[in-house]
């Protein structure tokens, strides 16, 4: 997913300028190269601060951390947390090199739905999202796998 999330934002900033869009699907989906300074979905974007890129640098960084932590002690019956956890650890890694290399993220995905548009994202912010919600649903439903070589009673 990284590699993914990488080529995607490569070939968006090869082909379509900064702040251009590309109609895909009239009033429905545009690609829009833009570059956020914030975090999801924009938010923080408007705030000017002087370190503000090495600040997320280092939460993304300590995010990562923890959620390679969080894998490691999780339990491997638990399928569904396990690929939330490597979703959420593709889209911050993604992000963070955006952040590294620019000292902002590319978003390019745009989409409007009965006059509301929402905030551009990229396939990193797709994955820590649908990750996120693999682990929600993991905690309301109990979706642990039996473990193979406990007896059945």
């Amino acid at each position: 997913m990284i590699v993914l999330d990488q080529y995607t934002k490569f070939m968006v900033t090869l082909h379509i300028p900064l702040n251009y869009s590309v109609q895909v699907v009239e009033g429905f989906f545009n690609l829009t190269h833009i570059r956020n300074s914030g975090v999801a979905f924009g938010l923080f974007a408007d705030q000017q601060y002087e370190y503000k890129a090495l600040m997320f640098i280092t939460i993304s960084t300590i995010a990562i951390m923890a959620i390679l932590v969080i894998f490691h002690q999780n339990p491997k019956s638990k399928k569904l947390v396990q690929m939330g956890l490597i979703l959420i650890f593709s889209g911050a890694i993604g992000n963070l090199i955006d952040r590294t290399l620019h000292g902002e993220v590319i978003d390019f995905v745009d989409f409007v739905f009965k006059g509301y548009h929402f905030p551009a994202f990229n396939i990193a912010d797709s994955c820590i999202t649908i990750g996120v919600s693999l682990m929600v649903i993991d905690l309301f439903f109990d979706t642990t796998e039996p473990d193979s070589n406990s007896e059945i009673v």
